[in-house]
Formats: C-alpha cells, structure tokens, sequence
C-alpha cells in the first residue's frame, strides 16, 4: 500500500515564525513514518516559498533556508495540479500531494490566508478553515460572536488605531468599563506576542502603542484573579473528543511568550486544581464553543475559573503550539493519545473530512 504524502509547511511572515520552527520540528519527527511520506515546505519571513529537503535539526536552528538544495515551490490553485510546483531554475516539476499540514502561528498561516489558498488548490488540509481560522484569530469578532451565542467571558473592549488621537476618552471608558488592572492585546496575535498588563493610564497608553505594533485593532480584557485552564479539543463536528482540562502556574506576572516556548518556568498541572464537576462543565463547553465557531480537526480552547467558580472562556486557539513542552499534544497525551497517535489522527480527520465534503 502506498504511503500518503504529507506536506509540513512551516515558517512564514509572521511574529510567530519562530514558534512555528520549533512546532514544526516536534511534528516532522513524530510522524509515524511507516504510514506517511514527508515533503517539507518552509516560509521565510519575507514569504519565500522552499522546499525543503534537510533535517529537522536545521529548522530549529534556523539554519533551514540557506539549505544549498532548497528549491523555489508554490502550492497552485489550480486544482488540476493538486501538488506543489518546483522551480529548479529552467526545470518545473510537480509533486503531487495528498494532504497538508500546515504548522503554522499567527498571521499569514492561522488567520484563514493559507487555508483559502488550499481551499482554491483542492488538496486537502488539516486544521480549521477559512471561517473558522479567521474568526479565531480576530480576537474582536471572535470575542462578538462569543457574546452572541451566550458563551460567558470576561469583560472586554477594544479600539481601532485610527482612534489614538482620542485616547484619553477611549481610556476613561475603559477604566470605568473594566477597571485596572487591564490586559491589552493585539486583535489579530497569538502566543502573547504583543500582550502587557497595564495598572494605570501611562501603562494603558504604552501597552495600546506596544499592540498596535502588531496589529491595527486592540483589544482590552478586565484582570480575572482564578484558575487560568485549557482544554484540546480533536474531531469533526459532531463527534468530539475534549481532553482533560490542564491548568498553568505562569512564572511571570501572566504566562508570556517567553514562558510559553523558551523559559519553559511555568508550572503546569493535569488535571487543573478545580473539581470534577467544573472540569466537566469546562469541556462541555469547550465543545460547544469549538462548534460555535465553525472550527474542526483540532484547536485548544482557553478559560478562566475565578475564585466564585465562574467559568470564563478565554480564547480558541485554532493552531496550538506543537513544542515539546505546548500544552495541546500534553492534554491528548492524558487522554491517551500518544503524540505520533494525535498527529496520524489529526491527518486522518482531515482525509475523512476531504472525503465527506466530496
């Protein structure tokens, strides 16, 4: 039987490329090899599409694009290609492709860029679609669409760059909105790239210009002092599985991006410390919030418990990070999914729901 053709992309023009690397590793050398054929697709960040064809080692170095064997690549979307087209100088080639797996964060790979691309080539993809991913990954619409499905979360707001001239009113509403201290994050971010907690009104101002760093829109959260929980979901709607729910110590005053993939500081506990009966609540809604927003294969759905025991949802993640040390291949873990099991099954969803949609 022939193996199924794999096509890992990584990389990409995003503040979270590097995070991709390392998940990109993780995934390339966990997956069952008896089974799937490996083509490797890396994104520069400056959007140079490469394939190729060296080790793992040197995409976590870094070292990966100056491989002297790279190749110029592009998926087309053109569907009777089906594959990626190589261009070795004068020499075009294609490599057909059975499915791809995009280990990508952030913009230009988990906001529905890729994704529409893929849609337009008819190779089919792990993942959320376009819906899905673009919805997640705008934390305002996402934070609406919460909101009207009746999806309890904490107090919010947010403002459009265009509005900084007018700072000290969106500020006064904020502070009487939310109090402090306020979270503020990029719309549009991930991996708490760009996220400060600011405790007064010069802070609020230097967290909104450190946001708009990376985005055009900023979103303000309420502090919630509690549990700070997540839960993997894995499946197509309706069948669904929702992990156990896990629980992180951040080292830092809120777990940071350093924290998330290098410092690796932060204490976490599966199960969370909460009861049997929260955690359950948790899931259930973590399943309900997956299906709300259209997503499927995969994604980590983040909470907040506070002290009352009021759950808050967070977050979707619909590209969690895949390092040695992320929690959503952890939570699957506990649950009795191995990661070479998580990431076989994670390209079979994809596979079978290529199939439903034929």
């Amino acid at each position: 039987m022939a193996k199924i053709k794999v096509c890992v992309i990584f990389g990409g023009v995003s503040n979270e490329h590097e995070v991709s690397l390392m998940s990109a590793k993780s995934v390339i050398d966990n997956i069952p090899t008896d089974k799937y054929d490996v083509v490797k697709v890396g994104i520069t960040k400056k959007g140079r599409w490469l394939f190729f064809p060296g080790s793992t080692d040197e995409i976590i170095s870094g070292a990966w694009h100056e491989h002297p064997d790279n190749v110029p690549c592009l998926i087309s979307p053109d569907r009777a290609t089906k594959g990626l087209i190589k261009m070795d100088g004068t020499n075009i080639t294609i490599e057909k492709i059975d499915v791809v797996l995009p280990v990508m964060h952030g913009k230009n790979g988990e906001d529905g860029t890729l994704q529409g691309l893929l849609e337009m080539s008819g190779i089919p993809y792990c993942g959320c679609g376009v819906t899905a991913s673009r919805l997640c990954m705008d934390k305002m619409h996402a934070n609406m669409t919460f909101d009207q499905a009746g999806i309890p979360r904490c107090k919010w707001d947010y403002m459009m760059d265009y509005e900084m001239d007018n700072f000290d009113a969106i500020a006064r509403r904020v502070e009487e909105k939310l109090g402090y201290p306020i979270f503020v994050k990029p719309a549009n971010s991930g991996s708490s790239v760009g996220v400060s907690k600011a405790a007064d009104r010069r802070q609020l101002k230097d967290a909104v210009s450190a946001a708009l760093a990376h985005d055009n829109k900023v979103i303000f959260e309420e502090f919630v002092s509690g549990h700070e929980v997540e839960c993997a979901v894995f499946g197509n709607p309706p069948e669904l599985i929702a992990s156990e729910v896990g629980e992180i110590g951040a080292s830092a005053a809120f777990y940071d991006y350093e924290d998330k993939y290098f410092s690796g500081t932060s204490k976490t506990y599966i199960p969370a410390h909460l009861d049997e009966e929260t955690r359950n609540k948790i899931r259930e809604i973590a399943k309900k919030a997956f299906t709300v927003m259209d997503c499927k294969g995969l994604s980590r759905v983040d909470f907040f418990v506070k002290e009352d025991g009021t759950i808050l949802l967070n977050e979707i993640n619909t590209l969690p990070g895949f390092t040695k040390i992320s929690m959503y291949p952890r939570l699957m873990q506990h649950s009795g999914m191995s990661y070479p099991q998580l990431i076989d099954g994670i390209i079979t969803l994809a596979l079978e729901g290529a199939v439903d949609e034929r």
